[in-house]
């Protein structure tokens, strides 16, 4: 008698989570195309094989996607509704910036449609996971993924003496704040942010005779498209170079720094990497 309460406690508790993944799996959409550069990487992570049926043009970007070689494996749609709707999806992917005449008419025509709003910070990532294992019905890959994401981000915690001052200068002098993906992953890495100094929370345009007179340890620059615009003459301004103890880090604002998905884990030890090696200089 002693037994068999344990023993029937874990029958009713390994059934009642075989009802539940059972019932899961029978609610898990069966052809999804996602329309989004960041829904593609998240849901190429969890999605269960044959699930994701098409992915965005970005996906096949290795500038822009950490998912280039998996997604190679899936046609590409160009995001708009008529070639959408052809796919014969039964959910849609997209972000909260998606056409809006997009999603509408998809919903019209009577496809399911999931926004993802695009990530701001690093605590984000647990949170776009969780909503893509969600809606692919695959919460446990996405909680197994989540643990790994936190037990990563906290093996990258140090201690240190003082934080260098960093910018991060895309073209234009569009430059982000603290309150930006881009802008977390610097505060992880243990930088300061001059951009908040700046008065330029979310982002927006420093100028360069600002970010100048601001002289922060560290610039970090964005990469070069093809061909030339002059946007990005000022990544190259002799001003940048002039600077005595300014550090300049070019190319490293890439496809890492775009998606909240466990890949910005890379910016963040790249940036790290870098703030030890100005220790070590200094």
């Amino acid at each position: 008698m002693l037994v068999s309460v344990p023993i029937s406690r874990t029958l009713a508790t390994f059934a009642v989570a075989l009802i539940t993944a059972t019932a899961a799996l029978a609610d898990a959409p069966a052809r999804v195309v996602s329309v989004n550069l960041c829904t593609d990487q998240l849901a190429l992570m969890l999605a269960a094989p044959g699930q994701l049926v098409s992915v965005s043009r970005l996906a096949h970007d290795p500038g822009s996607s950490v998912m280039v070689e998996a997604a190679k494996a899936l046609p590409t749609n160009g995001s708009r509704a008529e070639e959408v709707y052809l796919l014969q999806p039964d959910l849609v992917l997209a972000g909260t910036f998606t056409d809006p005449a997009t999603v509408q008419m998809l919903r019209k025509l009577g496809i399911k449609v999931a926004l993802f709003a695009p990530a701001t910070a690093l605590s984000d990532v647990p949170d776009r996971l969780a909503q893509m294992g969600a809606a692919l019905g695959r919460q446990q890959a996405a909680t197994r993924l989540t643990a790994d994401f936190d037990a990563a981000l906290a093996g990258l915690d140090d201690a240190q003496t003082a934080r260098p001052r960093a910018a991060i200068y895309y073209a234009n002098g569009y430059s982000s704040g603290g309150r930006t993906l881009a802008g977390d992953i610097l505060r992880a890495a243990g930088f300061d942010n001059v951009a908040d100094d700046a008065g330029l929370d979310h982002g927006g345009t420093l100028p360069l005779e600002q970010l100048v007179l601001l002289a922060p340890d560290l610039i970090v620059t964005g990469r070069d498209y093809p061909g030339q615009a002059r946007a990005e003459d000022v990544l190259a301004h002799p001003a940048l170079r002039a600077l005595p103890d300014t550090a300049m880090a070019g190319q490293l604002t890439d496809q890492d720094w775009i998606c909240g998905t466990p890949a910005v884990l890379d910016a963040v030890r790249e940036m790290r990497a870098l703030r030890l090696r100005l220790e070590h200089a200094g």
